[in-house]
């Protein structure tokens, strides 16, 4: 799937930090925590918890928060359907993985299990 250039220029530039709170939100509404939060996102890009805490400090782009990221091999098993796009059909790598994030925290939230979220059976 195609997106346009605004789109993944506007994505690339949004930074981690003004996102954040709003993952964080999603999960603990739905009654998981700030650990399993952090579990996904150290799971898909390898950051510990001071690392990601230095990226927010730092109001990292997304750009800059994929470029310092250890992609996880698995994140290609991410698959299905995420703000309107189907993620595997996503050609901007970028995008991609912003997008693997979202995929993540939603399935978080709407209560799957952590072995089928992280893609270990």
């Amino acid at each position: 799937m195609t997106t346009t250039p605004e789109h993944d220029a506007r994505i690339a530039n949004m930074t981690f930090a003004s996102v954040y709170p709003h993952y964080l939100a999603k999960v603990e509404k739905k009654g998981r925590t700030k650990e399993e939060l952090h579990q996904v996102i150290t799971w898909l890009t390898g950051f510990d918890d001071e690392q990601l805490q230095k990226l927010i400090d730092e109001k990292a782009t997304f750009s800059d928060f994929f470029e310092q990221a250890d992609l996880n091999p698995n994140a290609q098993l991410i698959t299905g359907v995420i703000c309107g796009y189907r993620v595997e059909a996503i050609e901007n790598p970028l995008t991609k993985q912003v997008r693997y994030l979202d995929k993540l925290v939603d399935e978080l939230a709407k209560g799957k299990k952590m072995e089928k979220i992280l893609r270990t059976t």
